[in-house]
């Protein structure tokens, strides 16, 4: 189900704060979906999804190689019947005081994260929403 992503109710924000993994999908050069295992923050203001990596993780290198393209990515996560799907354009950030705001939401969210030279962070322009939180 399709969710209006500025008029999100109390249910579906408390479960995007609350402790869970998630899905990243980014594309490979050759189209094919990387899914991987990823902890991420949401930013209802801002209407952003930040996932902290380093630089040359393979989805941060997917991701800057589809923001060039303006291409799409999404992030997902499931517990039990509850589930929802952040979907919009891409961008990698490895300028350190923009990487700070997915730094702090991962903080917030799990704990805090070890110190990384080459801290970067997959940011998704939220457009989309699908799912029962």
């Amino acid at each position: 189900m399709a969710l209006d992503v500025d008029d999100l109710s109390d249910e579906v924000l408390e479960f995007l704060r609350e402790r869970h993994l998630a899905t990243l999908t980014t594309l490979r050069t050759d189209g094919s979906p990387h899914v991987v295992a990823v902890g991420f923050s949401y930013d209802p203001d801002a209407k952003v999804a930040r996932v902290i990596t380093w630089a040359t993780s393979q989805k941060a290198v997917n991701a800057g190689r589809m923001a060039a393209a303006g291409q799409r990515a999404a992030v997902s996560q499931v517990d039990g019947g509850r589930w929802l799907t952040l979907e919009g354009r891409v961008r990698l950030v490895t300028d350190p005081e923009q990487v700070r705001p997915g730094i702090e939401g991962y903080a917030r969210r799990y704990r805090e994260p070890k110190e990384r030279d080459d801290r970067a962070v997959v940011e998704i322009d939220v457009d989309k929403i699908l799912g029962r939180g």
